[in-house]
């Protein structure tokens, strides 16, 4: 191997290597529903359609519903406001249940920790 070839395969190979990992942190909520284990406290990234929304005022809590196309599954929102039912957005977050009981999971949800409105 030329010099001039080591010197292009060593960050085409890093390159390739973190297009990879970035893959691996955009699974669909039906990966994330099928296989909660693999995601469980894992930061990842989901992008669909808000279809339903509850903020409560006074209340800490605020939920939404999201699609991407393959399920849907529950977004815990911490502060701010949750988007509107129709909204399209981009969630960040990290990946809980509430409970395992007979190795099923209860309440799988992403707890967002950044949202991104879509156009």
């Amino acid at each position: 191997m030329t010099k001039l070839t080591a010197r292009f395969a060593v960050p085409f190979a890093l390159v390739v290597f973190l297009s990879g990992c970035a893959l691996a942190t955009r699974p669909s909520i039906a990966e994330l529903k099928g296989n909660p284990g693999r995601f469980q406290d894992k930061t990842v990234s989901v992008e669909g359609v808000v279809t339903s929304a509850w903020n409560v005022p006074f209340v800490p809590v605020k939920l939404y519903k999201l699609d991407d196309g393959t399920g849907e599954m529950t977004v815990l929102a911490q502060g701010g406001n949750v988007p509107t039912k129709g909204a399209r957005v981009k969630v960040k977050g990290r990946v809980e249940d509430v409970a395992t009981l007979g190795g099923s999971n209860i309440g799988l949800h992403i707890r967002q920790t950044d949202v991104d409105y879509r156009r």
